[in-house]
C-alpha cells in the first residue's frame, strides 16, 4: 500500500462547504392528549419525539412497540454483496429476517424497533487467544441484551433473532431473564452444504491433513474456499449452533419446525414473518415467557437433546437458561436420566451413521418429527404452553397432519433422493441401525466432579463387542492447546502416537476461559491413527468433535483438580460403556506393569504438586479472569457458568468480613504482643 497523503487523513475542509447548522423538523403532530402530558413519564414523550425524528410517521409513533434483538453482524449492500464482513456466516444474513419481522409488525399495527449485539465465531478463533473470550462472551452478551430490552420501557414483546454457538445461547438467556414479557426466539438457520465440497467441519482439518501428507496444497486451498453453499447460516453439522436451535424449539420458545431452516430460503423468511405474528398474539393474550419456560419444558428439552445426540456444550447452556428463568438448574443426574430413557433417533453429522447435514434433518421434519416419536414413547410433557399460543400436544397434532410436513419430506426425496425415515427414525429402526444414546458422564479419580463424552462419536472399530470402549495408555501431558496440536502434527520424536492419551490440563475457566479445543479432535479424526488416541481435558469441545474425547473434567486443574497432577508416562485407564451409559476415568500409577487400584493411585496423586507447566495463560484477558471468578462463585461449569448474583454477593461479603477480621487481628497483635511475638 502506498503512503496516504496527510490531507487525505486530516482533511482539507472542503466537506464543510455544504455542512448545515440547522434543518427542518418532521411534519405533523404527536398523537397525545392532555392526560398524556400530565401523567406520562417524560421518557415516553421524548421517545415519541425520537420516533418522529427518525422519520416514522408522526400519527403512528404511539403504536405498540415491539423490539427485535438480533446478533446481526457485518454490513451488506442492497444486493447482498459485502460492504464489511461479519465474523461468520451465521449472523451475515440476519438483517433479512429482521427486515421481514419489522415489516410484519408494521403491517399489523405495531411499531418495530431493532437493536443488535453481534457474536463471535468459535471456528474463526480455534487455536487462537480469541477463544479465551468465547464462553465468557455468552454471559456478557445476555447482560447487554437484557439491558437493551429494558431500555425500551414501553415494549410489548421481544423477538430474538440469533443463530450460532454463543449468540443464540446468549439470546435464550436474555429472553429467559425477561420472563415477565412475551418473547419469541427466531433461529437463524443453517448453511447449505456445497456440492462437491467438504463440509464446514471437515474443512477445519486441512492444516493437520496437509502436515501429514494426506492432501496437497491445491486441494486444501480449493476445499477451504468452497465449504459454504450459501452465504448465511450456522454450520452444517449438529454442533453447538444447530443444537441450540433445536433446544429453543424444544423449550417451546421458538415456533414448531423453525430450527435448522436453510438460511436465505423462502421458508426461512416465512419463519421470521410467522414468529412476529406469534409475538403479537402472545402480547394480545398477555402471555409472558414465564408461562412457557417451566420445569416441564426443560425436561422436554433434555429428552429432545438426547434424541438428537446434541452438542455437549448444551450442558453449559441449558442450566444457564433455566437459572435465568428462575427454574431449578438441571443436574448431571438429570442429563443421565434423560439419556438413559431416550434413544438417539437422528442420523446427522457428526454422529452418523450416514452423517446427514442439518438441512436434511430440517427437511425430514426437524424437531416436531422427532417429538412425534418421543410422544409415542410417552417421554414428553404435552401440556406445556408454547409460543404458538397452544400446547406442545396441540402443535404435534397439527404437525402430524400438516401440509408443511408432507411437503418438506417429499421435497427431501425429490431433491436428494433420501428417505426421511433414514434421517429421523423411530425407536425400533434406530436400534436396528445400531444408534445409541450420545452422552456418558465418566467419573473416577481423575474426574471426581464428573466429565462428559459424546460416546456415539467414538469410532466403532475401537469399541469392543460388548459396546464398551476400553483404553489404557500413557499420558502425554500438555498445558496448552498449541503444544498439543504441534505434537499431533509432528513427525519427530515428540510426536503423539497411537495408544497415547493426550491430557490437556489448565484449560478450564481459570486457565483459558474454558476454551474449545476442536482443532485437536478434528485433526485426530482425519489422521489414520487418530482413532487410537484419546483426549482428556478440563476444557470443552465443539459439538462436532469426534473420537474418544472427554471434556469438562472437574474440578479443573487450576482449582486443585487431580488432572493437573499427571505427568508424562503416567498410566491412565478409560472405560466408556455405551450401552449402560456409564464410564470411569482413572489414574493407575506410573508403572504399566504394576497398575495400582484406583483408590491407592488417587492417594499417590494427591501427594503430588501441580504440574509445573500448568498456569493461567499469560494472555488471558482481565475480562475473562473476572468471568472465571464470578462463575466459580456461582456453581462453576456444572452449574452452567452463570452469574448467580446472590451467591456472588454472599461470597464477597464473606471475603470482606474475613479480611476485616484479619486486619483487626493484626492490629491487636501490634498493640498487645506476647513474648515470642504472639498476642495474649
Amino acid at each position: 500500500m502506498t503512503t496516504i497523503p496527510l490531507d487525505a487523513i486530516l482533511g482539507d475542509g472542503t466537506a464543510l462547504l455544504n455542512t448545515r447548522t440547522s434543518g427542518e423538523g418532521p411534519t405533523g403532530s404527536l398523537p397525545i392528549d392532555a392526560d398524556t402530558l400530565r401523567d406520562a413519564p417524560s421518557g415516553h414523550l421524548f421517545g415519541m419525539t425520537q420516533n418522529a425524528g427518525m422519520g416514522w410517521r408522526a400519527a403512528e409513533v404511539a403504536r405498540d412497540p415491539y423490539l427485535i434483538v438480533s446478533t446481526q453482524g457485518g454490513l451488506r449492500a442492497e444486493d447482498g454483496q459485502p460492504v464489511a464482513l461479519g465474523l461468520h456466516t451465521g449472523h451475515w444474513e440476519l438483517d433479512q429476517m429482521v427486515r421481514t419481522a419489522a415489516n410484519t409488525f408494521a403491517a399489523h399495527g405495531g411499531l418495530p424497533f431493532s437493536v443488535a449485539c453481534s457474536d463471535p465465531c468459535d471456528g474463526r478463533t480455534q487455536g487462537t487467544v480469541g477463544m479465551f473470550d468465547s464462553l465468557p462472551y455468552r454471559n456478557d452478551a445476555a447482560v447487554v441484551m437484557r439491558r437493551l430490552v429494558r431500555s425500551l420501557p414501553t415494549r410489548r414483546g421481544v423477538l430474538g433473532v440469533a443463530t450460532c454457538d454463543k449468540g443464540l445461547p446468549a439470546m435464550m438467556l436474555a429472553l429467559a431473564g425477561c420472563g415477565d414479557l412475551p418473547g419469541v426466539v427466531v433461529p437463524g438457520g443453517v448453511t447449505l452444504p456445497a456440492r462437491g465440497a467438504e463440509d464446514t467441519a471437515v474443512v477445519q482439518t486441512i492444516g493437520a491433513r496437509f502436515a501429514h501428507g494426506l492432501i496437497d496444497l491445491e486441494h486444501a486451498a480449493a476445499m477451504g474456499c468452497r465449504a459454504c453453499g450459501s452465504p448465511g447460516g450456522g454450520c452444517q453439522f449438529l454442533g453447538t449452533a444447530a443444537t441450540s436451535q433445536v433446544i429453543a424449539e424444544a423449550l417451546g420458545i421458538a415456533l414448531p419446525h423453525s430450527a435448522l431452516a436453510p438460511s436465505g430460503e423462502p421458508v426461512w423468511h416465512a419463519i421470521a414473518h410467522r414468529s412476529a405474528l406469534a409475538l403479537m398474539q402472545l402480547a394480545a393474550q398477555d402471555t409472558p415467557l414465564s408461562a412457557i419456560l417451566s420445569r416441564q419444558a426443560f425436561d422436554n428439552a433434555l429428552v429432545v437433546h438426547a434424541a438428537f445426540g446434541g452438542s455437549t456444550n448444551l450442558l453449559l447452556h441449558v442450566p444457564a437458561i433455566a437459572h435465568a428463568a428462575g427454574i431449578e438448574r438441571p443436574t448431571v443426574d438429570d442429563w443421565i436420566r434423560a439419556n438413559r430413557a431416550t434413544p438417539r433417533l437422528v442420523d446427522a453429522l457428526p454422529n452418523g451413521p450416514r452423517h446427514h447435514p442439518t438441512v436434511q434433518v430440517f427437511m425430514a421434519g426437524g424437531v416436531p418429527e422427532v417429538m412425534l416419536h418421543l410422544r409415542g414413547m410417552g417421554l414428553l410433557h404435552l401440556d406445556v404452553l408454547t409460543v404458538s399460543g397452544r400446547t406442545l400436544g396441540d402443535n404435534l397434532e397439527w404437525w402430524e397432519h400438516s401440509d408443511a410436513r408432507r411437503i418438506a419430506r417429499e421435497r427431501l426425496r425429490e431433491l436428494d433422493g433420501i428417505d426421511p425415515a433414514q434421517v429421523i427414525m423411530g425407536p425400533d429402526a434406530a436400534r436396528a441401525a445400531g444408534m445409541s444414546s450420545a452422552l456418558v458422564f465418566p467419573r473416577g479419580n481423575l474426574a471426581p466432579d464428573g466429565s462428559v463424552i459424546k460416546a456415539t462419536a467414538i469410532d466403532a472399530s475401537v469399541v469392543d463387542a460388548d459396546d464398551v470402549y476400553r483404553h489404557t495408555g500413557p499420558a502425554r501431558v500438555f498445558a496448552s492447546e498449541r503444544d498439543a496440536i504441534r505434537a499431533i502434527k509432528s513427525r519427530a520424536d515428540d510426536a503423539v502416537r497411537a495408544g497415547d492419551i493426550i491430557v490437556l490440563a489448565g484449560c478450564g475457566p481459570a486457565g483459558t476461559g474454558m476454551e474449545e479445543t476442536y482443532q485437536l479432535t478434528s485433526a485426530l479424526k482425519h489422521l489414520p491413527w487418530g482413532k487410537h488416541v484419546a483426549v482428556i481435558t478440563d476444557a470443552r469441545f465443539s459439538g462436532v468433535s469426534t473420537g474418544a474425547c472427554i471434556g469438562h473434567v472437574g474440578p479443573e486443574a487450576l482449582a486443585g483438580g487431580p488432572l493437573g497432577r499427571l505427568r508424562d508416562g503416567d498410566i491412565v485407564r478409560i472405560e466408556i460403556d455405551r450401552r449402560r451409559l456409564e464410564g470411569r476415568l482413572d489414574f493407575l500409577g506410573d508403572d504399566p506393569d504394576a497398575p495400582l487400584a484406583a483408590d491407592t493411585a488417587a492417594a499417590l496423586l494427591a501427594t503430588r504438586e501441580l504440574h509445573p507447566a500448568i498456569a493461567a495463560h499469560p494472555r488471558l484477558p482481565a475480562d475473562t479472569r473476572l468471568w472465571a471468578a464470578l462463575q466459580e462463585a456461582s456453581g462453576g461449569t456444572w452449574g452452567g457458568c452463570v452469574y448467580d448474583v446472590d451467591a456472588i454477593v454472599e461470597t464477597l461479603r464473606a471475603g470482606r468480613a474475613a479480611r476485616q477480621a484479619d486486619t483487626r487481628a493484626g492490629a491487636a497483635e501490634l498493640q498487645h504482643p506476647t513474648p515470642g511475638g504472639r498476642a495474649e
